[in-house]
């Protein structure tokens, strides 16, 4: 699988591994996302996903409900967001990005 995202004007292609979440993915391939917790409590790690939502586990527990409460829609937390198996790509960036 692939993940490409936006920041700042630039967009990087790279691999990731099956399983892996995309804070770890992304910041091991010098595309780093901001986080701050890693446990789903602060949002720092908030991206839209504007591609491949069907790529990643459903979130589920603290990501879900933070989730809500941040308003729903084609959003993740980076640092929980895991890829599943198989082939695509997924589009992100961060959700305060306009």
């Amino acid at each position: 699988m692939e993940v490409s995202g936006s920041r700042i004007g630039r967009t990087k292609v790279i691999d990731a591994p099956e399983g892996g979440d995309l804070v770890d993915i992304c910041d091991y391939h010098l595309a780093p996302i901001p986080f701050s917790c890693r446990s789903a409590s602060c949002g720092t790690c908030h991206v839209e996903v504007l591609e491949g939502a069907d790529l990643l586990e459903p979130p589920e527990g603290p990501e879900a409900e933070l989730l809500e409460l941040l308003g729903g829609g084609p959003y993740r937390l980076a640092c929980q967001a895991r890829v599943r198996p198989g082939p695509g790509l997924v589009r992100l960036r961060p959700a305060l990005a306009d």
